[in-house]
C-alpha cells in the first residue's frame, strides 16, 4: 500500500467512529480554544494599551514626580525604578511634587529643539452644566497650556484651542471633550463653541470641542475639560503635582533630549551631584511596554490551562486508539494476510491519531479566535488573530496525536496475522 491508500484508510476509520472521534476532538478543541482564546484577548488588550498610553507617540516623554500607577482589576501596581546602589532613604524624596514655578523654570531653561508643555490634573469628579442640562459628576478636569492638545494626541474638531494669552492671563475659557459637548448640547457638539458652561459652578466660555477618541477599558477618553493651568490653580488649587511634557521632532533625538532634560531639571530641583533624582522621566511608549509586560502572567496561565487539557486529551486519545486496535484485530490480520506490511499498519494508526488531533486543533483555533475577539469588540479594537500561536497550536496538536498514537500503532504492528484472524 502506498501513502495515499494508507491515508484514505485512516480517514475512513476516523469517519466510521463518529461518537468516539467527536468526543476526542471536543477535548482537544477545548484545550486549544482556551489557549488561543486567552492569547487573542491578551493581544487585543495589548493593542488597546499601546493606543491608550502612547498618545504622544514614540518621540515624546514626560517628567513626573513619581512613576505612574497602572491598574488592573481594581488593584494598583506601582512601577518603581531603583538605581543600583541607591539607598532606601532616598526613595522618599521621590514624593516631592513638581510645582508650577519649577515647571515654568524648566521650560525657560530647556533649550533642546522640542515642544514643551505644562499640565496638572485638577479633579476626577468634575460636574459641567449648561442651562438646565448637566453631566454626571465624573468629568476629568485638567489644567493645561497651549500645547496640551498636541502633546496628548488630541485634535480640535470645532472652534479653536487655548493660546498663550488665554493661559498666562488666567482667562475663564476652556476646551471640552466630545462627550461633554454632545451631552450638554443634545447631539449637536458644534453648538458648544462660545457657549458659557459651569465647571463645578464656575462659569467658563468654551473655545473648542475635541475630536472623539473613543473609550479605553470602559472609560471614555472624551469625558474631559481642559482649562488654562494658571486659572485652574487660582480657582481649584487641587494640590496635584504638575507634569512636564516634551515632544522632539525625531524619535532618534529622544534619548539625547531626555539626558538634557534630566540635567536641567536636577538644577531646577536644586539637587547636588550625590543626590538621586526625585523625579521620573517617563517615555510614553515605555509605559505601554511596561503595562503589556505586566500581562505576561495571563499568557503563562493560558499555556498551563491548555497544556493540562491537552495532556488529558492525549491520554484519552491513546486509550481510544488502544480500544480501536482491539476492536479491529481481525481487520489488521486481514491486511497483513493479503501482504500488508507491519509498517503500513503502524502508519495507519498513527495517521488516525494525528488526524483526530489536527481536527481538534482546527475547531479549537476557530472557537478560540472568535471568543478572544469578543473581548476586542468590547475594547473597540480591530479583529485580532495571533498567527504565531495558531501555528504553535497546530504543531502541539500534531505532536499530541503522534505521541498518543505511537504505542497503539506499535501494538497493532506487532499483531500476528494468524492469531488476529482467529480473534473473537
Amino acid at each position: 500500500m502506498n501513502l495515499r491508500d494508507i491515508l484514505s484508510l485512516s480517514w475512513r476509520s476516523v469517519r466510521s467512529s463518529k461518537l468516539r472521534t467527536g468526543i476526542t476532538v471536543a477535548i482537544i478543541a477545548f484545550g486549544i480554544m482556551a489557549l488561543i482564546g486567552i492569547i487573542t484577548a491578551i493581544k487585543a488588550m495589548n493593542q488597546k494599551l499601546t493606543e491608550s498610553f502612547s498618545t504622544m507617540g514614540a518621540n515624546g516623554f514626560t517628567i513626573r514626580y513619581k512613576e505612574r500607577n497602572i491598574r488592573f482589576g481594581g488593584g494598583d501596581v506601582e512601577i518603581k525604578k531603583e538605581k543600583k546602589g541607591q539607598r532606601k532613604e532616598k526613595k522618599s524624596s521621590i514624593g516631592k511634587k513638581i510645582t508650577e514655578d519649577e515647571a515654568t523654570l524648566f521650560r525657560r531653561a530647556y533649550r533642546f529643539p522640542s515642544i514643551t508643555g505644562i499640565s496638572v490634573l485638577v479633579m476626577r469628579e468634575g460636574l459641567v452644566s449648561y442651562e438646565t442640562k448637566k453631566t454626571s459628576p465624573n468629568v476629568f478636569v485638567f489644567g493645561g497650556d497651549e500645547n496640551y492638545t498636541v502633546l496628548n494626541g488630541f485634535k480640535i474638531q470645532y472652534g479653536r484651542d487655548l493660546n498663550i494669552s488665554d493661559v498666562q492671563t488666567g482667562r475663564y475659557v476652556c476646551v471640552v471633550g466630545y462627550d461633554v459637548a454632545n451631552r450638554l448640547f443634545k447631539g449637536n457638539p458644534e453648538k458648544a463653541v462660545n457657549a458659557i458652561v459651569r465647571v463645578n459652578n464656575i462659569p467658563y466660555r468654551i473655545l473648542g470641542v475635541l475630536e472623539t477618541r473613543g473609550s479605553s477599558f470602559g472609560f471614555s477618553r472624551d469625558n474631559l475639560v481642559i482649562l488654562g493651568y494658571v486659572n485652574a490653580k487660582k480657582q481649584f488649587n487641587s494640590g496635584w503635582s504638575h507634569v512636564i511634557a516634551v515632544m522632539t521632532d525625531d524619535v532618534k533625538q529622544v534619548e539625547e533630549a531626555m539626558g538634557e532634560a534630566e540635567g536641567v531639571f536636577r538644577a531646577v530641583r536644586k539637587l547636588n551631584t550625590t543626590e538621586a533624582n526625585n523625579f521620573v522621566l517617563d517615555r510614553s511608549d515605555s509605559v505601554a511596554e511596561t503595562a503589556m509586560r505586566s500581562l505576561g502572567f495571563l499568557t503563562i496561565s493560558a499555556s498551563v490551562i491548555g497544556l493540562i487539557t491537552l495532556i488529558g486529551a492525549a491520554i484519552g486519545l491513546m486509550n481510544i486508539m488502544l480500544v480501536a486496535v482491539t476492536e479491529r484485530t481481525k481487520e489488521v490480520g486481514l491486511v497483513k494476510a493479503i501482504g500488508g506490511k507491519k509498517n503500513a499498519v503502524r502508519l495507519q494508526f498513527l495517521l488516525e491519531a494525528i488526524l483526530i488531533s489536527i481536527m481538534g486543533a482546527f475547531f479549537g483555533i476557530i472557537l478560540g479566535v472568535l471568543i478572544g475577539n469578543l473581548f476586542s469588540v468590547v475594547l473597540n479594537t480591530g479583529f485580532v488573530v495571533p498567527w504565531n500561536w495558531v501555528i504553535i497550536g497546530i504543531v502541539i496538536c500534531g505532536a499530541v496525536g503522534l505521541l498518543a498514537g505511537l504505542y497503539p500503532a506499535l501494538k497493532a504492528g506487532r499483531l500476528n496475522p494468524i492469531e488476529a484472524l482467529r480473534y473473537e
